[in-house]
């Protein structure tokens, strides 16, 4: 539940929902239910929905590849992140494991 204090308040893009998805398969229908319903896709796993508010929807596993311990592969995902909208799991660990 979220509430707002009223049209005094105006909402701004700073305040956003974070929700952490076990799989690619919940990021689809996630991200797809939103852009559905007049929801607008933005980068690196951020999209607004249909009333103005932000939401991070984000796999797992880009938290696990984030924080690898080799640096390498930790910049790869980051990179490869950073060029997406909806977050790609299998395109991140291609990008991780390519070096």
């Amino acid at each position: 539940m979220a509430l707002q204090a009223g049209p005094g308040h105006e909402h701004s893009d700073a305040f956003s929902f974070f929700v952490e998805c076990e799989d690619q398969a919940e990021v689809d229908r996630l991200w797809n239910g939103f852009l559905a319903a007049g929801g607008t896709a933005g980068r690196c796993g951020w999209l607004t929905d249909p009333f103005g508010i932000s939401w991070q929807i984000i796999p797992r596993a880009l938290g696990r590849m984030l924080s690898d311990p080799d640096a390498g592969r930790r910049e790869r995902a980051l990179q490869a992140m950073l060029a997406m909208d909806r977050i790609d799991v299998a395109a991140l660990e291609a990008a991780a494991a390519a070096g």
